[in-house]
């Protein structure tokens, strides 16, 4: 984090700093992860510890719903009590051209003119996929649960594939902001609530499909049985919780 935010602040020194943090925590994680799927198909795990895995992975969930109840909570600030109040009676006379519409520009223009984002189509299609991704993930949860293994790859697959077309559909979409439509991060309240929303939430997308990779590698070895599938359950839970978030940002965020 501390290369991060040198990085972000244009320091000579931030970008090899966070690459370097970055390569650590992914070595942790690797051998970490490794020693428990090792322990777990050595039939070291009870009933007890399953129970603890659903737990920790209930409330990891839980405090990502808390995350996005925060940005979620700003942009409700933003839109419906700052707006209004910039705009009212009393603050005429400080900004007497300041409307307080959402995507404003700001108090006498401190914002470069910008287009706000529409849900057509790129949003709606990405909306679809995420959809279509939770409907293919459920039947290849049905099939590891009917015994299925090669069911279940092939619709586990097809669920990372739909995860990725989001991805890119969102990397063209951020492109169009920037260079058609003037949306930066920069642009306002408005830019910095939407990427900080829309990223955070591609972000999750990308951490998903990732564990939803390391699933079906470890279906495609063999592991987990039609009775005993945790790690395949604890990535769905996961993928489905993204999906619903992005179910609130389409509404909020590009139709609102």
């Amino acid at each position: 984090m501390l290369g991060a935010s040198g990085w972000v602040n244009g320091t000579s020194w931030g970008m090899p700093l966070n690459m370097a943090g970055l390569l650590a925590v992914i070595f942790v994680l690797y051998r970490w992860f490794g020693d428990s799927i090792a322990e777990s198909e050595g039939g070291k795990y009870s009933a007890r510890i399953d129970v603890s895995y659903r737990w920790s992975m209930a409330w990891f969930i839980f405090s990502e719903v808390m995350f996005f109840a925060g940005f979620f909570g700003a942009l409700f600030y933003a839109r419906s009590i700052t707006m209004p109040w910039l705009s009212d009676l009393d603050h005429k006379v400080l900004w007497p051209d300041f409307a307080g519409q959402w995507g404003s520009i700001g108090p006498a223009g401190t914002v470069e003119p910008f287009t706000s984002m529409g849900p057509f189509p790129i949003p709606t299609i990405n909306t679809a996929l995420l959809l279509l991704s939770g409907v293919t993930l459920t039947i290849s949860h049905h099939a590891m649960r009917a015994g299925h293994r090669m069911q279940t790859a092939a619709w586990l697959f097809a669920t990372i594939m739909l995860g990725a077309t989001f991805m890119g559909f969102q990397v063209y979409e951020y492109m169009h902001a920037y260079s058609e439509l003037n949306l930066k991060l920069t642009s306002g309240i408005y830019g910095s609530t939407f990427f900080m929303l829309t990223g955070f939430h591609g972000f999750h997308v990308t951490l998903g499909a990732i564990m939803l990779s390391v699933i079906l590698y470890r279906v495609l070895k063999g592991h987990f049985t039609a009775e005993q599938h945790f790690g395949f359950e604890g990535a769905a839970w996961y993928w489905h919780f993204v999906d619903v978030v992005w179910l609130g940002l389409y509404v909020v965020v590009y139709w609102l």
